[in-house]
């Protein structure tokens, strides 16, 4: 009787796990929720419109590039609806629908579907596209009268009227207590509507093993010394802006980040160094999406100096020779 089955043989290591990046994609998604909630109470159907035209988008963008360059949907790994829901949340609610549609349109189509589909990214997705539509800002002027008629009016929403927090602090406006701006305040993109919020969703990240501490920890440390030095109020700067966001969701995206520790590691403080210069120095907006896409950039540069050496290479080994007239032992 013959017992011999049919085994696959490859090379150690030997690791085996129930994830798939459906799996993954579906908890980033839930991470997410939270903040999403939040902006839907705030911000109501305009919320609700724009985080929907933009995973319509997410997902129409994928089939027709994927089936442009003869490939096969993948819907089904929830990677593209992800994408979708997190430009939507980079903007403001009451952002005309077609800037999110089209800076979902440059995230899936270019950022994702022409560098090679899940997984051969250079940059982040999302912020690829948010960081686009505000480059390619200056050629809707012309065109804002005729893009106006796709301007849908939801009715009244309650928000904001002064600038954003951020903008606020750097006007060295009075703020709104701290605590009131960690956990609920309405003012600019959907994100930003609660900082605790999106702390919960990384949180919960890290518990479910997809992300570590170490990126996070490296870009809110250094962003809150490198303030605190220069004399402004580190808390504040935490929770205003983009800060939370990009350091839980994006800086962390699996793609585009380095693998190891202690690339890890120089990856978030250098965002962390380019956050507080845009902050400070430029004032520019978006200066958390531009630190990451820059830094995106610099990700093999930083995995070339920070490899780890091949447990088959060869070491040098020193062996100590012995004292003139001690005979050596065969």
């Amino acid at each position: 009787m013959d017992n011999t089955q049919g085994l696959i043989v490859s090379s150690a290591p030997h690791l085996k796990s129930d994830m798939t990046t459906s799996k993954a994609m579906k908890d980033v998604i839930l991470a997410l929720v939270p903040v999403t909630l939040v902006a839907v109470y705030f911000f109501q159907t305009y919320a609700l419109f724009l985080v929907t035209a933009c995973l319509v988008t997410a997902a129409v963008t994928e089939v027709l590039f994927r089936k442009l360059m003869n490939k096969k949907a993948t819907l089904h790994d929830y990677s593209a609806l992800l994408t979708g829901l997190l430009v939507a949340l980079c903007f403001s609610a009451t952002t005309e629908w077609w800037k999110g549609a089209l800076a979902t349109f440059i995230a899936i189509g270019v950022a994702k579907e022409l560098m090679g589909g899940l997984g051969w990214n250079r940059f982040n997705p999302a912020l690829f596209g948010r960081i686009s539509l505000i480059l390619l800002a200056p050629w809707f002027v012309p065109l804002n009268s005729g893009l106006s008629a796709w301007s849908v009016n939801l009715g009244t929403v309650d928000t904001i009227t002064q600038g954003t927090p951020l903008a606020m602090l750097q006007q060295g406006m009075a703020m709104p207590g701290f605590f009131q701006l960690f956990a609920w305040y309405p003012g600019g993109a959907m994100a930003e509507a609660s900082a605790l919020a999106v702390l919960l969703g990384g949180l919960y990240l890290i518990y479910k093993q997809h992300i570590r501490w170490i990126i996070p920890l490296s870009i809110l440390g250094t962003v809150f010394v490198l303030t605190l030095v220069a004399g402004q109020n580190p808390f504040y700067q935490l929770v205003s802006g983009g800060l939370m966001l990009g350091a839980f969701f994006m800086a962390t995206d699996w793609v585009t980040c380095p693998i190891n520790d202690r690339g890890k590691i120089i990856f978030g403080v250098a965002i962390g160094v380019l956050i507080v210069f845009f902050r400070l120095g430029l004032a520019a907006t978006e200066g958390v999406g531009f630190a990451i896409l820059i830094m995106n950039a610099f990700v093999p540069a930083i995995e070339r100096v920070t490899r780890r050496a091949s447990f088959s290479a060869p070491r040098a080994v020193s062996i100590p020779l012995p004292d003139k007239g001690t005979p050596v032992s065969k």
